[in-house]
């Protein structure tokens, strides 16, 4: 059924049905024999096939965009000091850089008045500090430590609330190209979950351009969207950052006529939202709020690589938008019944 431009500015229309049994618990290996949903958006065909044969689809010329974040053991656990109360605390950036006051989310919430101290598994003590909005509370580590280290040594890699009876080495959570001085998302690109080091080198002798991006991955990107009316939505605020080799590679590949591939989401926000800002690709930092819904106007993205996204999620109303609301729902439905594995451990799609 074709929805008219109101109708796509409601989030019930990026609803479907997908069996609980679909929802991949547990990633494939090796890493490229996942299935790819490959769609052209200018005729509307799809092809069925495995993630290595991307190479197929790309170019010389091609330039692949990824995200180099990497996450982090994020999610702590501990006891109110002195009690027996169970604490989750899940740290998620600090305030200042090199820091030790964080900002987190911790349960139960309630029972944790400012000021209480709760001692990690490793015996570290941290204070919760005050409330903030959204149910963030600050977290101070004590000033003989380094946060990174104490994170590091006791906290778990925080796996989406979906995935909970995964059985995949916490390394299998994070991309082959992730770099650690990058560390600071609290979830994967999954999209790039799919790359192995031997499919990124033929595609680099194929010749096919390589160049990163950072995007640290916040609640935004998974806070679910809460109103019907979709414009009423407010995205978290999220770190992004274009190196210099970045944004010239983009550049040229644009003067050669090549395409600009973004590999998920992330990469997507992170050169939409330049662009939005300079009027062009530069190198820096940015703070983004970017929520692309259809009617969004792409000025630098030509190509998509992305896996299945939760029903009703903005990630769902960005890959709408690029590849074309009708296209993308059609396809979604066509993937339930083909069997296809969803969300962060699941298959990929090419949009190009």
């Amino acid at each position: 059924m074709h929805k008219n431009e109101t109708d796509l500015g409601r989030t019930s229309a990026y609803d479907y049905d997908l069996p609980k049994e679909q929802i991949a618990q547990n990633p494939v290996e090796p890493r490229d024999a996942s299935r790819l949903l490959v769609i052209d958006k200018k005729t509307g065909e799809r092809e069925h096939k495995h993630f290595r044969n991307i190479i197929d689809y790309l170019n010389a010329g091609d330039l692949l965009v990824l995200n180099d974040t990497r996450v982090l053991p994020a999610r702590l656990y501990g006891k109110k000091k002195g009690r027996e109360t169970q604490v989750e605390i899940f740290v998620l950036r600090p305030t200042s850089e090199g820091g030790r006051e964080w900002i987190g989310l911790v349960r139960p919430g309630k029972k944790l008045p400012e000021g209480t101290l709760v001692t990690l598994d490793g015996g570290t003590d941290l204070q919760i500090g005050g409330r903030l909005e959204d149910g963030l509370r600050t977290i101070h580590f004590p000033e003989d430590t380094d946060p990174f280290d104490v994170i590091h040594r006791v906290g778990e890699t925080p796996l989406p609330h979906y995935i909970t009876e995964s059985t995949a080495d916490p390394e299998r959570y994070q991309t082959v190209y992730a770099k650690l001085e990058k560390e600071n998302s609290v979830a994967a690109p999954t999209a790039g979950l799919h790359f192995t080091q031997e499919l990124l080198a033929m595609l680099e002798a194929k010749g096919v351009q390589r160049a990163y991006v950072t995007l640290h991955v916040g609640l935004g990107t998974f806070r679910p969207v809460k109103s019907e009316n979709i414009a009423e939505h407010i995205m978290h605020s999220e770190l992004c950052e274009v190196p210099e080799e970045t944004a010239r590679k983009i550049a040229e590949t644009k003067k050669n006529d090549g395409r600009v591939v973004a590999v998920g989401t992330t990469v997507v926000r992170t050169l939409e939202s330049f662009a939005k800002e300079y009027g062009e690709i530069k190198p820096g930092v940015l703070d983004t709020r970017l929520f692309i819904s259809p009617g969004f106007e792409f000025k630098i993205i030509d190509a998509l690589v992305t896996n299945f996204h939760l029903p009703k999620s903005t990630l769902l109303m960005l890959v709408s938008a690029f590849g074309g609301y009708d296209l993308i729902m059609k396809t979604y439905r066509e993937a339930v019944t083909e069997n296809y594995r969803f969300f962060s451990f699941g298959d990929s799609m090419l949009i190009h």
